[in-house]
């Protein structure tokens, strides 16, 4: 096995990413948490990771944004993006790219840093995804942000992490299916039809302003899911104009502080799902820049997966989402 390796579920078509690199955790988090001070992600301890791929502001010492590679690759730009037989099986190098985003050099939460810096961090976000799109490998891109550790988290300092791919991952998959399809039968969006249905309805609106809105899903996976869906018809994240940056940063901030106060700081996942590069093939995702829409999902760690998660394919969620919202609405900021 080489470092990464990626392998194919015959039955499920769902690809396992396997890499030696996240067998031992760095020694900065093994153990209790280590203080602010001694974050590898502060300023002033930048030959943790020495190598910048983007720093805010350009060139200076003081940087307020810093983004790296990951020290722990789940992905690698080394490698072939082409499946090989492996037997029976397919399997590949784990081919993409795998960055970390330092939202801040001091220890603040991205929630609390004001609106321009928040600003920045999604221009960041912007500046790297498009870059990575010029490497002909890679197929999608995805943005998370894991906080606290039964969501993942290794280190409590405020970063996020940017993943490219040289596949297109089966819930992206399926999710380009049901939007191609939807807009095949009726020439809309469903990005569009839910989120109009949403603003109409209401109950389940968290927030909004001229550039988005944020809601409790429908069919919310956790308690006090929230989604942000952009107003503008866009496929592409990096297509985001430096207004509905701003706007965004609005949106954000606003969400995670009513999930935050209102849960009193719970762990959660946040996801900004993309389109996936396009293909010379005219007959692949031919309409994806009218029928599908780059959204956010925040996702609350609230409760462990069980067995009838796993048995059904379906979450159980013991709180309606019109009373989420309605709950999440009411939060003094």
């Amino acid at each position: 096995m080489s470092d990464t390796e990626m392998r194919l579920d015959p039955l499920r078509q769902t690809w396992t990413v396997f890499s030696k690199s996240r067998l031992v955790k760095p020694d900065f988090v093994r153990g209790p948490a280590a203080p602010e001070t001694a974050s590898p992600f502060s300023a002033g301890n930048e030959r943790f990771a020495p190598h910048a791929l983007y720093t805010a502001p350009a060139g200076g010492e003081a940087w307020r944004i810093r983004v790296a590679p990951s020290r722990t690759p789940a992905l690698r730009v080394e490698g072939q993006a082409a499946m090989a037989a492996d037997g029976f099986y397919d399997r590949m190098d784990g081919v993409g790219a795998h960055e970390v985003i330092v939202e801040t050099p001091n220890g603040a939460a991205l929630e609390e840093l004001p609106l321009p810096a928040i600003t920045e961090v999604i221009a960041a976000w912007r500046t790297r995804m498009l870059d990575l799109t010029r490497d002909d490998r890679m197929r999608s891109f995805f943005i998370i942000k894991n906080v606290g550790a039964q969501a993942g988290a290794t280190v409590a300092h405020s970063i996020s992490q940017l993943i490219a791919m040289a596949v297109t991952p089966l819930p992206l998959r399926q999710k380009l299916i049901v939007a191609r399809d939807f807009y095949k039968r009726k020439k809309r969006s469903i990005f569009e039809d839910i989120l109009r249905e949403e603003v109409r309805v209401s109950r389940r609106l968290v927030y909004e302003n001229n550039g988005f809105a944020v809601f409790c899903p429908y069919a919310s996976r956790s308690p006090f899911e929230q989604a942000i869906y952009p107003k503008r018809q866009c496929a592409d994240f990096h297509g985001i104009t430096d207004q509905e940056a701003a706007q965004l940063a609005d949106v954000l901030k606003t969400a995670l502080r009513r999930l935050i106060k209102a849960l009193d700081l719970p762990a959660y996942n946040l996801v900004l799902t993309t389109a996936p590069t396009r293909t010379r093939r005219s007959d692949h995702w031919n309409t994806l820049s009218q029928d599908f829409r780059w959204h956010i999902e925040i996702v609350p760690r609230l409760f462990h997966p069980g067995g009838f998660d796993l048995a059904t394919g379906c979450h159980l969620n013991p709180v309606l989402p019109e009373a989420a919202a309605e709950f999440l609405r009411k939060v003094e900021l």
